[in-house]
């Protein structure tokens, strides 16, 4: 019965989604990115549907990517709004344009952000609480298999988790290095271990699907120093230290012009945060299902209404509620 009523509202949402929209005197046509990514996309989807359906808006769609988007803002003041704004990727582009105030960060659209680490499956950290430290890890490396999984190589996490491979030194504390060549074979070993119970180790970043699907535990590397960090990040670092992952911001950002031409959107669009658990859970479900992006939406506003309500205003849940009961 439940699941009945949840594809009978589903329905509802996505008739809405897919309808036409009659911009009202409140709200005209808003340009939204529609990154090359899956939690991107999702957001976008999320995002124009109570935009249009809660106030109105006409809502283009940009197909776009992180270089891109931010090209466009410092060329053409477009689009209107960038949901998924990764700053790590911006280099110094996107600063520049803050400190010009030609864009505004509104939201941190993921909740504490991007998240990346040093993982083991929850089932042995259940077993063997004493391997969510880097301490216990390194007392006990047989516990973990005595092997990490580390990224392939040309991805940043990759000279990363060399220096700090070489900051702690796994090969002396008898833990071997993997490293994979390619994110695939990488999720596919968690995916394998889960399957049998086995012992795993090694590197992952959220929001992913695999995150949603497989429940792991986050080791503690050490204290987070931005500093040492930020030293990390260089492969020719002399002397790497250690430091955990500290959350990577990740940022609803506007165009200036356009927060000042439609304040109401600009506030709906400052409230709107994903927990990185439940984008996870939402992957999760996306790539188990085979479902779209705009399906993985649908499932969420049915699904989260406690979340999104918090978002509109009382005109636009009073809409907004009477297509999602």
């Amino acid at each position: 019965m439940k699941m009945l009523k949840m594809l009978a509202v589903g329905a509802v949402v996505a008739t809405a989604m897919t309808s036409a929209t009659t911009a009202s005197a409140d709200c005209g046509k808003v340009s939204i990115t529609e990154m090359n990514w899956a939690s991107s996309q999702i957001i976008t989807e999320v995002s124009k549907f109570l935009l249009e359906q809660g106030y109105g808006c006409t809502v283009e769609k940009v197909p776009s990517a992180t270089t891109t988007a931010v090209a466009s803002l410092a060329e053409n003041g477009e689009p209107d709004i960038v949901t998924e704004l990764w700053l790590n990727s911006t280099g110094d582009a996107y600063a520049k344009m803050a400190s010009q105030g030609k864009v505004e960060a509104l939201a941190d659209v993921l909740a504490p952000g991007g998240v990346e680490g040093w993982w083991i499956p929850q089932y042995l950290a259940d077993k063997h609480p004493e391997l969510l430290t880097m301490k216990g890890v390194l007392a006990n490396p047989k516990l973990v298999g005595a092997q990490f999984n580390n990224c392939p190589d040309g991805w940043g996490c990759r000279i990363v988790n060399d220096n700090l491979i070489k900051a702690l030194d796994l090969p002396g504390n008898g833990i071997e290095v993997f490293n994979h060549g390619s994110g695939e074979t990488l999720a596919t070993s968690i995916a394998a271990a889960y399957e049998d119970k086995k012992q795993w180790f090694g590197y992952y970043w959220g929001p992913t699907a695999v995150l949603g699907q497989y429940k792991m535990a986050k080791v503690e590397i050490g204290a987070i120093n931005q500093e040492i960090h930020t030293g990390n990040q260089n492969k020719d670092n002399a002397n790497p230290g250690v430091s955990d992952f500290p959350p990577a911001p990740v940022l609803t950002v506007v165009t200036a012009n356009f927060k000042k031409r439609e304040p109401a959107v600009a506030e709906l669009m400052s409230k709107v945060s994903f927990d990185v658990n439940v984008m996870n859970e939402v992957l999760a479900w996306k790539k188990a299902k085979g479902a779209s992006a705009e399906e993985a939406a649908v499932r969420f506003l049915s699904t989260q209404s406690d979340v999104w309500s918090k978002w509109v205003s009382d005109d636009a849940r009073t809409k907004l509620s009477a297509l999602i009961k």
